[in-house]
Formats: structure tokens, sequence, C-alpha cells
């Protein structure tokens, strides 16, 4: 089957959701007014329960079946990107430096026209849990909400979440019934030596030389010390060091993000990093500190709920359109923490061409909306039929 008909005729009113949250970005947690919006939007909906300030700044929202029957969690994230935005669209960023540049205001707007839909016909027993959730760019919101009780406190059995994916076909979907994104671990080293005039190097300890050092080891790490077959990514993202082109400085330093597939896999990347920067930190004589800060862990699907998402999503869009078994990547998402804490799946939805995520000339394609509503609602009609 395709989009719901019921979805099509209020498709120019997602659009409007869309673009007003489009064009007032808030970030990581501070998702006041978005959450606001979100809670209107429901309330004119005739949902039976609102819940805000779960995880800080997160709405749950509850519409009842017919009938007694599980809880089925649908999540939305809702924050923005620091970045200036270069759509030149009508409804751009009117909030300087702030923008939707990964399509969040699509994924709120996607559960919305699910809520309109399953608020209006109810067609399925139990409850739907909808979860609108702050900070997954910045700050662990997903984890946030399963730390505040969220699972328990509604009883939610089972989760699910679609991400946007430009350049992907249009109305395409992809998941797979395993790993399906990385951890990501960012590590930052601060090094201090004695700096002095670069006439005399003998009289300095130079922590360029030592940054240089440790960069190079750390590449190592993956091709020496990872399987072959267990992806893995390490890559230093910046160094920072020098004020001028005769002085040696005092201090550097530098940054990596970390990524793996399996916990094993990070362990190691993570042990085998400090003792390649605590060994080097002996060898040039400098002081290092590493700052490794433990993010997200790796998006995991469970299989079986993966399997049904991509018979729902064959329904939605066909089967032509459908792949249950993409590549894993190494992006990341803290959807993981729900995936942890409940059984569930998590999928993309192609948008067409376009710029890519977190670009500043990114928009979200709208025609998508209906589509990714219209999977949400026959998710939950599926998995929680009428007897």
């Amino acid at each position: 089957m395709p989009v719901l008909n019921r979805i099509a005729a209020f498709s120019d009113e997602m659009k409007g959701w869309r673009r007003h949250l489009h064009a007032h970005p808030e970030l990581s947690f501070d998702c006041v007014n978005t959450a606001a919006f979100i809670a209107d939007r429901l309330q004119e909906m005739g949902v039976d329960e609102i819940h805000t300030g779960i995880g800080q700044t997160g709405v749950v929202a509850i519409i009842d079946g017919q009938g007694p029957g599980p809880t089925i969690g649908l999540r939305a994230d809702m924050d923005a990107l620091p970045i200036v935005e270069a759509t030149g669209a009508a409804h751009a960023s009117t909030i300087p430096g702030k923008m939707h540049a990964c399509g969040h205001d699509g994924h709120v707007t996607m559960l919305l026209g699910a809520a309109k839909y399953l608020a209006e016909t109810r067609r399925f027993a139990g409850r739907v849990a909808l979860i609108f959730q702050p900070a997954e760019e910045d700050g662990a919101g997903g984890q946030a909400m399963v730390q505040d009780g969220m699972m328990d406190r509604f009883d939610i059995a089972q989760v699910y979440g679609i991400h946007n994916a430009p350049n992907v076909p249009f109305g395409r979907f992809l998941t797979n019934p395993g790993a399906l994104m990385a951890s990501v671990d960012t590590a930052f080293v601060h090094i201090t030596g004695k700096g002095g005039h670069g006439a005399t190097p003998h009289d300095c300890v130079d922590p360029v030389i030592a940054v240089v050092g440790m960069v190079s080891a750390i590449q190592t790490i993956i091709p020496r010390n990872v399987y072959a077959l267990d992806e893995a990514v390490i890559s230093v993202t910046q160094i920072h060091t020098g004020t001028a082109s005769n002085i040696i400085p005092e201090e550097a330093m530098f940054c990596a993000t970390i990524r793996a597939f399996k916990p094993d896999v990070r362990e190691l990347l993570k042990k085998r990093f400090h003792e390649i920067v605590a060994g080097h930190a002996m060898a040039y004589n400098v002081e290092a500190r590493v700052d490794y800060d433990w993010g997200y862990p790796a998006t995991i699907n469970h299989a079986a709920e993966a399997a049904f998402a991509t018979e729902v999503a064959a329904e939605v869009v066909g089967a032509d359109a459908t792949d249950g078994n993409t590549n894993r990547e190494m992006g990341s998402e803290d959807f993981s923490y729900m995936l942890e804490a409940r059984p569930g799946a998590y999928l993309f939805l192609g948008t067409g061409p376009g710029a890519g995520l977190h670009h500043p000339a990114f928009d979200f394609n709208d025609d998508a909306s209906p589509i990714g509503a219209s999977f949400f609602a026959r998710l939950v009609e599926r998995a929680q039929p009428l007897a």
C-alpha cells in the first residue's frame, strides 16, 4: 500500500509544521519553544496524555488504542545545529548561527503526522508513546530520557525511529538486523613541553614533535591491533599549537574521533590510544593529559524488530524500495540508548538529491514527511492489531 490517504490529505499542514520548526531552530537541551509547539499541536489532535520535561525538555505523548495491549514507542529528535544557514529559503532560520541542518524538523513532522492519524483512527490495541527527544546532536538526550525513567514510566515494550537520508533515492527505506551505526568516542590530548626560541631547540622541550609522533603512531592502532573484519575508525580532526615562526611553543593539543561497532574493539581502541600517548610522552620528555569522552554506543537493531519494520516499510513504499540488509555506517546516533533499553529498530528514509547532512545548504524534503508518517502509523497498526 502507498502513503495512507488520510495522511496525504493533510500533507500541506505537515509542510507548514516543518517549515515553522525550520525557521525557529533550538540547540541541544534548549528545545523549550520547540517542545511547546509540539505540545500545542498534540493537544489540538486530541491525544490522551502529554508529558513534558522528560530528559529536561523531552516530550512524551500517549494515544490510547481500542482495547488492552502493550505500548509501542515512536521517536523523533528535535534539536538543531550551530550552523549559519545558506539555503536562501523563505522558511530559512530566523535565529543567526542556528539551523536544522540534519532534518530533525522533518523527523518531528513525520511523528506529528502519524500522531494526527492515529489519534483520529485508533485502529490499534494498547497504546502508542510518541517520543520527542532533545539533544541528539550534542548532549545525549536519548540517554537522558531513558535515565529519567521513560521506558518504565510509560511501559514501553518496543521502540522505533527514522532518520532522513539525503542523496539516497527518494522514498527508499534502509535498515539491517544488527549494528547499523557506530559508537563514537572523542579524545582530547593536551601536551606540555618547554617553550623557547626556535633557534635554540636544545634549550626547549618541543611539544610539536611530540604531537607529530603521537598522531602518526595512533594511525597504526587499527591496521595493527584490530581484526581486519571489525570495522573501526580513528580520525585526528584538530591540531593546535604555536603562535609565531620563530617560537617553539610551550603547549600543543590534538583531538580525535574514535568509532567502532563491537564493545571489545571500542575498549581496545581506548586502551591503545592511552598507551601510545603515554609512551610518546615519555619518549619526547613532555607531559600529556588525555581527556577521553566515552560517547554514544553503537546503534544496534534487534533482528526480529528490524525484519518487522522492513515488512512494514515495504507495505508503504514497495519491496523494491526497501532494503533490510543495508551496510552499516560509521556515523553515530543516540537512539542507541533506547535500543539498549528496549527491543526495536532504526531506519533511514531516502529523501533524494540535495545537500548532505550538517551542510549549511541542507533543507529537508517535505515530500518525505507523509511517507515517514505512514510508516509510523502502519507500524503501530501492524504491531498491535485489533482483535
